[in-house]
């Protein structure tokens, strides 16, 4: 089973991501000028191949379960649930059975099916319930500690998913993690990086303190081998008896006498009536390619459909790669589909108007009202309503060697959610009620207006920008792919998808091209280091647009299908791009 992590550290990365970009106006005819910092030096990325199948997640030890069970017979889905549940264990920070998420299936026949696994808001959630006396919103009240939880989706999805499409038993299929939370796992330096960001959450929990923390209250160390006896017993329940013994049994009663010691709203009968969604995908065409990806409750993939209409109408490979023209399409592109986003919730509370919003001449109208050498002012456009979704998050792809494709996306909304461990579970529980809006009408931290059609309410599943997508050509897939990032998601999946179809960029190039981000308010331009030269910063800032440049964002784990790039056979069936913004991430082929 050859296996590469493309190890590339974080240092290393971005000094070779600061890139030879084209002059403004040239375009970017020569794709692999891309492999070559300004310097000269050369970075030399390649794409993971794999000849039977490849899994690439955000975590090393993730991918490689995922990887084996491909090579004992298992088919995508069986993957793709040993991966879910490894990640629980070995990325605790958003690996999960304490949030929920998002699932887009492709079978090998065509078939393409939606799971929406999301958290519900508990049954006695309210509009204000994060507001004081006097109507504002209180600071940290739906971000930490037992009242920022919602009702988990993870396993119910993950089980389902299985019991429908999956070859192996579920014993099978969980006793990667299992083991790797009964006998532990040695800790990376990333591993501890990540936890340390939580220490002091750490220190407050009692539950979270004995596992993650040393008995004095220092934190643990790369080198050290990390166990998690209490969540291994709760893995064995539910491999023993499924998501009954998650929604109905002893994990439940324990996760709501937490909830009520620590102050929490979550009752026995939120986990019995949890349900997941079985929805067909949201469709859109770009460039002959079909895209399969998120619907509402997912405001993401109504986001990346529209950007990709108005986009359909420029030819983009003849601008060049990162020229000023080609970002001020798309910076335009990503501003008017922000700013229309209005009103998007959960399907089960609210109309909305996808037909519209994803609708070919509506981008047409909206292309005619973009000028092709100047900013347009993100207050001459209607208020949009994005949700300030937090970023960390974590996605996983997997392809078989039958075509069944897996993308997930999963979260506990926040790093280790809400900093809180339910009792003798081991699990680490979400603050996924932060996704809603505390108070719709006002700005979030983000600067992005709240809508009313994303308040909370009993049962409700907040908005998210989370996109798992798969895009296929002529009744095969192509690309299996999705990040993490939250209001950034779609932008993140726009950047890698026009990479590879735009640009002729390999899958590695894609995934590690320099990301731009707009989303309407605020009326910034965001940049990763390297993504424009100072000409083109020169002169979109001579056009009116405010550069700002931010720190990495996003982890678009990505397979390509048929060569490392589009129209570039290789002898393996599948190429996968890891994003190491994260270190510890990998693509394994079977």
């Amino acid at each position: 089973m050859p296996f590469s992590r493309g190890l590339r550290y974080r240092a290393v990365l971005f000094s070779c991501l600061a890139l030879t970009l084209p002059a403004v106006g040239q375009a970017a005819t020569d794709p692999l000028a891309f492999e070559t910092t300004r310097t000269g030096q050369a970075v030399g990325l390649a794409p993971t191949p794999g000849k039977n199948g490849m899994v690439v997640s955000a975590q090393d030890i993730a991918s490689r379960v995922g990887a084996d069970i491909l090579a004992r017979g298992g088919n995508a889905v069986d993957s793709a649930a040993a991966v879910a549940y490894a990640l629980a264990v070995v990325y605790p920070a958003a690996g999960n059975i304490g949030g929920g998420g998002f699932m887009t299936l492709r079978t090998p026949d065509g078939h393409v099916t939606f799971i929406d696994f999301r958290e519900h808001a508990p049954g006695r959630a309210t509009p204000t319930m994060y507001q004081d006396a006097s109507g504002q919103v209180m600071p940290g009240a739906s971000t930490a500690g037992w009242r920022a939880v919602a009702i988990p989706g993870t396993v119910a999805g993950i089980e389902q998913v299985h019991d429908r499409w999956g070859r192996l038993s579920r014993a099978d299929v969980m006793a990667p993690a299992i083991a790797l939370a009964r006998d532990g796992f040695i800790l990376k330096q990333s591993d501890v990086d990540l936890l340390n960001l939580a220490t002091a959450s750490f220190a407050r929990d009692p539950y979270a303190r004995r596992i993650f923390l040393h008995a004095d209250g220092t934190p643990l160390v790369a080198g050290e081998r990390l166990v998690q006896a209490d969540l291994a017993h709760t893995l064995e329940r539910i491999a023993r008896d499924g998501a009954r013994a998650f929604y109905n049994g002893p994990i439940a009663r324990e996760i709501v006498n937490s909830s009520k010691k620590g102050g929490g709203i979550l009752a026995r009968k939120d986990f019995a009536s949890y349900h997941t969604r079985f929805m067909a995908p949201l469709t859109c065409e770009y460039r002959g390619y079909h895209i399969d990806t998120a619907p509402p409750p997912s405001g993401g993939g109504v986001a990346l459909c529209e950007m990709l209409n108005i986009l359909s109408g420029y030819d983009m490979h003849a601008l060049g790669l990162h020229t000023a023209a080609s970002v001020q399409r798309e910076v335009e592109a990503m501003r008017h589909t922000y700013a229309d986003r209005q009103e998007l919730g959960d399907p089960a509370f609210v109309n909305n108007p996808i037909q519209h919003l994803t609708d070919p001449a509506y981008a047409g109208e909206v292309r005619k009202y973009i000028p092709l050498n100047r900013a347009v002012p993100s207050a001459s456009l209607h208020p949009g309503s994005a949700q300030g979704e937090k970023e960390e998050t974590t996605h996983y792809s997997i392809a078989d060697r039958d075509g069944m494709a897996v993308a997930v996306t999963y979260t506990l909304n926040g790093w280790f959610g809400s900093g809180v461990v339910a009792g003798r579970t081991g699990i680490i529980m979400n603050d996924e009620m932060d996704d809603f809006s505390s108070r719709p009408g006002q700005p979030n931290m983000f600067g992005i207006v709240g809508s009313a059609a994303n308040a909370i309410a009993p049962g409700k599943t907040p908005l998210s920008s989370m996109a798992p997508t798969i895009v296929s050509r002529d009744g095969k897939p192509v690309l299996v792919m999705g990040s993490p990032g939250g209001s950034r998601i779609p932008t993140i999946v726009l950047s890698v998808l026009l990479g590879v179809v735009d640009y002729g960029l390999d899958v590695q190039q894609a995934v590690d091209l320099p990301r731009i981000h707009e989303q309407w308010q605020p009326d910034v331009v965001q940049v990763e280091h390297g993504a424009l030269s100072p000409a083109v910063t020169r002169q979109l800032t001579h056009e009116g647009y405010t550069i700002e440049e931010h720190a990495p964002w996003g982890l678009a784990e990505t397979i390509l299908a048929g060569g490392p790039r589009i129209g570039k056979a290789g002898g393996m069936r599948y190429y996968g791009g890891a994003d190491m913004r994260h270190q510890s991430g990998a693509a394994v082929g079977e």
